[in-house]
């Protein structure tokens, strides 16, 4: 814990970046991007071709922080989710939008979480004397069923959330004990940095990234509890969020509030205008055949009502030309581009190895994909042909690298 806590202290003390020309007030001097080794590990592992030689004639950079590049609850592929290390991980690697998907406790204050209920599968919640105020307290797997649990923001106050250490996401079904059922780290992440990771109020994400200099997209997220709560409205959960970055006084600019929700996004564009004409929709309707269709006919009607950006999962922006067997931009795409809408998209490095064709993120182009140096074909096509606004990514410095060779 303590080895870990120091890196981040040294990294967000430094001196910090003043990107896009905000200033941070600290007086300032030069941020060192870094990307590490997995973006030419990547590079290495690609079918030799024009992509791969460009990528290749970037290898020493130099790198700069790029608004392309947006990090996905921080740096998630090493990195706690929606940690402060996972932040300082993300600024580190090039990442110009950072996100905080963004609950309410169960005294109506805001924090940074991925989902209202995952405090079981993304703290130590379990193994502390909160884990008597889950909505389900922890059940072992017996008699040929899994494990269970569940455990809420809205279980717990803000004070006692900040109480938490953050792991890594994940829990093994075949969990006999708490201990067991926690052990569950996918087998392409890692614990290395899983000591004790610092959970984060949305004030205190607001801070720590304006201190960066950088900008900010915080998801309203979905609540899993009947709403309103406790006289709670949806309506006001979205005020509520917005109000966070206006008390800060941080320029509407700089934000790029989200929800999965339509409603939310309607909301910000008839309530608070300035940050609604950068709201941007997380389309999951794309996830049936029946929802990509209803989706992809549905974007006019959504461009009318003043929705500028949309965001599905990358998979729903691309596939496979039936003559070529290139990979192309997919109706979904080109009705969006038509619209005169922009896209980001969700999320690069989530799927773990390629070599068997990919998973969620790649469905509608797996027969083309056999390596981890596909990504990168992915990306390329996305960039350049569907020509997306910015990319999620759980770990930033792969986006980085590409965002910095392209100029983007």
């Amino acid at each position: 814990m303590h080895s870990v806590v120091a890196l981040t202290l040294l990294a967000t003390s430094a001196i910090a970046f003043p990107s896009n020309g905000y200033s941070t007030g600290h007086g300032s001097s030069k941020l060192n991007i870094q990307v590490g080794d997995r973006p030419y590990y990547l590079i290495n592992n690609m079918d030799d071709g024009p992509l791969k030689t460009k990528l290749q004639s970037c290898s020493e950079g130099p790198f700069k922080p790029s608004d392309f590049v947006v990090s996905h609850r921080g740096a998630s592929l090493q990195f706690p989710e929606h940690t402060t290390e996972g932040l300082a991980a993300a600024r580190r690697q090039g990442a110009g939008i950072l996100e905080c998907d963004v609950a309410f406790t169960k005294d109506k204050k805001l924090v940074c979480r991925h989902a209202q209920c995952d405090l079981h599968t993304t703290t130590n919640i379990l193994n502390t004397t909160l884990a008597s105020k889950c909505t389900t307290p922890f059940q072992p797997a017996a008699n040929g069923q899994p494990a269970k649990a569940k455990c809420c923001t809205s279980d717990i106050t803000q004070a006692e959330f900040k109480t938490l250490c953050a792991k890594m996401d994940g829990f093994n079904p075949n969990g006999t004990t708490v201990a067991s059922y926690m052990d569950g780290t996918p087998y392409f992440r890692t614990d290395l940095y899983a000591t004790c990771g610092t959970l984060m109020t949305l004030n205190e994400y607001i801070s720590i990234v304006d201190s960066y200099g950088l900008k900010f997209t915080p998801e309203l997220k979905t609540p899993e509890i009947p709403m309103p709560y406790d006289g709670y409205t949806q309506t006001q959960y979205a005020q509520d969020m917005i109000d966070a970055f206006k008390k800060a006084k941080i320029d509407p600019e700089r934000v790029y509030a989200q929800s999965f929700l339509p409603d939310d996004i309607f909301y910000w564009i008839k309530h608070e205008p300035e940050f609604g004409k950068q709201a941007v929709y997380l389309d999951s309707r794309v996830d049936t055949p029946a929802g990509y269709a209803n989706a992809t006919a549905s974007i006019p009607d959504l461009a009318k009502k003043g929705v500028k950006i949309m965001a599905p999962a990358f998979f729903a922006l691309t596939k496979v030309d039936p003559v070529t067997k290139k990979v192309v931009p997919s109706e979904y795409a080109i009705a969006v581009k038509k619209a005169g809408m922009d896209i980001i998209t969700w999320s690069f490095e989530r799927s773990g190895w390629l070599n068997r064709g990919g998973d969620y993120y790649y469905q509608y182009v797996k027969d083309v994909i056999n390596n981890d140096g596909d990504m990168y074909t992915v990306l390329d096509v996305l960039a350049q042909q569907v020509k997306i606004r910015g990319m999620f990514a759980d770990w930033p410095a792969s986006v980085t690298y590409y965002a910095n060779c392209f100029g983007l």
